[in-house]
């Protein structure tokens, strides 16, 4: 069992959601975390998506995902990272999951979306566009918190 730093347990999580759990011996959420990515990442094409889009081929990987499937995934992310982020954290945190739930949220919206957004004439497709929408969750999520944080202190 090691005791991972919020920072390392974040980026675990990041590279893949469960690993932090596992890290940490707590095997039965780790394994469900890591059974869950797989479960819905093959379900949806996640991984082709990113291929494509990566390659430039964004309305060919809108193509190919399972959205009804792909959409699981920004809730199953958001929470893995939170998790590992909490088990990582020495104190209890107030108000610590905003971020996490607020880009899970938002994230999930770029997903809905994805298939109405351009910039210009470039199609960002199922992939980028989330990718676009996790920074205004962040920033919603770290702004509601600080402000819950400041008002309780007055």
């Amino acid at each position: 069992m090691k005791k991972l730093t919020k920072l390392e347990a974040v980026l675990w999580s990041i590279a893949f959601p469960g690993f932090p759990q596992l890290l940490a011996g707590e095997w039965v959420k780790g394994l469900l975390l890591v059974g869950l990515e797989i479960f819905i990442n093959l379900l949806s094409h996640f991984n082709e998506g990113i291929m494509l889009s990566f390659l430039g081929k964004t309305k060919k990987a809108a193509e190919i995902v399972d959205y009804q499937w792909l959409m699981f995934y920004p809730c199953l992310y958001m929470f893995s990272m939170w998790d590992a982020y909490k088990m990582a954290s020495n104190e209890k945190e107030k108000y610590a999951y905003f971020p996490f739930v607020f880009s899970a949220y938002t994230v999930t919206l770029g997903l809905i979306y994805s298939p109405k957004v351009y910039v210009g004439s470039a199609f960002l497709g199922p992939i980028f566009t989330p990718m676009f929408f996790l920074l205004p969750g962040l920033a919603a999520g770290f702004l509601l918190r600080i402000l819950l944080l400041h008002f309780q202190k007055n």
